[in-house]
């Protein structure tokens, strides 16, 4: 007989838990978040949060409508794409040079990428900064 809630508890659908922010129509992958795409779900496992939080991301696969979302989705948009012609800046003490590259990895700002520098065909790695720009990393 205490057997039995066990049982019905296994057998029986539950609820989902659809807390935090939601999706409010199929989001593709490498879609930039906007406030229009979000609404704060029912208080559940996760608790409501802050849509804000969200916007401004990129989402990395599909979201589809109704469905939570996770910061695991998401990541900063992307400011260089793989074969993008880039600026890419070298500076040591009071050497700078600037030349341009092509970038071998996609990106978004403080990420590191490589990229081929087309004057010496030299693969070198850079950080990604807020303007799209790149830096040789040290």
């Amino acid at each position: 007989m205490r057997a039995l809630p066990l049982v019905l508890a296994l057998i029986l659908p539950l609820p989902a838990l659809a807390g935090g922010v939601i999706a409010t129509r199929t989001l593709p992958a490498g879609t930039v978040i906007t406030a229009a795409d979000l609404r704060a779900g029912k208080e559940g496992a996760g608790g409501i949060e802050d849509p804000s939080r969200f916007v401004g991301q990129e989402t990395r696969i599909t979201i589809y409508e109704g469905r939570p979302i996770q910061a695991s989705l998401l990541r900063a948009p992307r400011l260089v794409e793989r074969n993008q012609i880039v600026r890419l800046l070298f500076r040591r003490g009071t050497v700078n040079i600037a030349t341009d590259a092509r970038a071998l990895d996609q990106g978004g700002a403080g990420e590191l990428v490589r990229v081929m520098n087309l004057d010496s065909r030299t693969t070198v790695t850079a950080r990604i900064a807020p303007d799209g720009t790149l830096h040789a990393a040290r």
